[in-house]
């Protein structure tokens, strides 16, 4: 299964990022912890890239993550040039505090009354932008919402200290070269409810489980599937959950929508989808034709040599 999802307005929001990142000088990239690397659109790296912007990565939804993949993350982040990454949860307030500091630590030569250190808040629809940024004006200036691509418009903010947030909406990128990517942003509902097939995410999903976590699917159904395969877990939780048809049938919709509710929540247990070693291997055994969208992007927006 190839999930694709790139509604109309995300042509017209990344035209508008692309325009505002000339008068940026640093982005915030918002990351799912879980996946970090599935949940990071590519065409927000190129942008900033052209214009040389630093980038302060934060792996959000942390408190949902495996921790010990979150540390192996951030360790990757931090190796990148002009990269520095941080794991923290949006709705804990505390932890969005220390935010401003690592802007300014990040962008020393900003952050005055005539230089106001000018932020721009980027990533995919349902990452929590819209949490952080209520967070960080401590007010609700941005819709929050369960579905994706709820904020479609850019907004300017002043949050004190000389610091200007520009908010953007969600953006996904045109096509996803991976199907794998797909099937973990649609698990982490990232992607419209209308472009995907839950049964089959929730089958991708109980199958990376089964690989990765089998203890947490024990703990919380009881499943022993006698098939290392996404369908028997389905079907077990079927079973002990008493989810069945009227001809007596297991009802795999409604499991397949318990268990992507059951991990969107975190109430099987920390869980991460992926993992640097695993990603490396990914991108190693497939290279995908660069993106034409992108290049397009690269081409019109790229600062021209002196």
């Amino acid at each position: 299964m190839s999930i694709q999802w790139f509604p109309g307005h995300m042509n017209s929001a990344r035209r508008k990022a692309a325009e505002s990142m000339e008068k940026t000088d640093l982005v915030i990239e918002v990351l799912d912890a879980r996946l970090p690397e599935a949940s990071s659109n590519p065409m927000i790296t190129e942008l900033r890239k052209a214009r040389q912007r630093p980038c302060l990565k934060i792996l959000n939804k942390s408190d949902l993550a495996d921790p010990v993949a979150t540390q192996a993350w951030l360790r990757y982040y931090e190796a990148q040039p002009q990269v520095h990454a941080v794991a923290l949860s949006c709705k804990k307030a505390s932890e969005v505090a220390k935010i401003p500091a690592l802007c300014m630590k990040l962008i020393p030569h900003r952050g005055t009354t005539l230089k106001p250190l000018r932020v721009m808040i980027m990533g995919i629809p349902n990452v929590g932008k819209s949490t952080l940024m209520n967070a960080l004006l401590k007010k609700r200036v941005a819709k929050v919402g369960d579905e994706p691509a709820v904020t479609k418009t850019q907004q300017r903010l002043f949050l004190g200290n000389n610091i200007v947030l520009i908010d953007t909406p969600g953006m996904m990128w045109p096509k996803i070269g991976h199907a794998s990517d797909g099937l973990m942003l649609a698990a982490s509902h990232a992607i419209g409810v209308n472009a995907i097939i839950e049964e089959e995410v929730a089958e991708f999903l109980a199958a990376q489980l089964l690989e990765h976590y089998p203890s947490m699917l024990a703990a919380r159904y009881g499943t022993q599937p006698t098939t290392n395969d996404g369908v028997a877990v389905l079907e077990s939780i079927a079973q002990k959950r008493g989810l069945r048809l009227r001809g007596g049938d297991f009802d795999i919709e409604k499991a397949a929508h318990t268990l992507l509710q059951d991990y969107r929540s975190g109430v099987l247990g920390r869980i991460s989808l992926e993992t640097p070693e695993r990603r490396t291997n990914l991108l190693a055994s497939y290279e995908a034709p660069p993106s034409l969208a992108i290049e397009q992007v690269r081409e019109e927006y790229e600062p021209e040599s002196d």
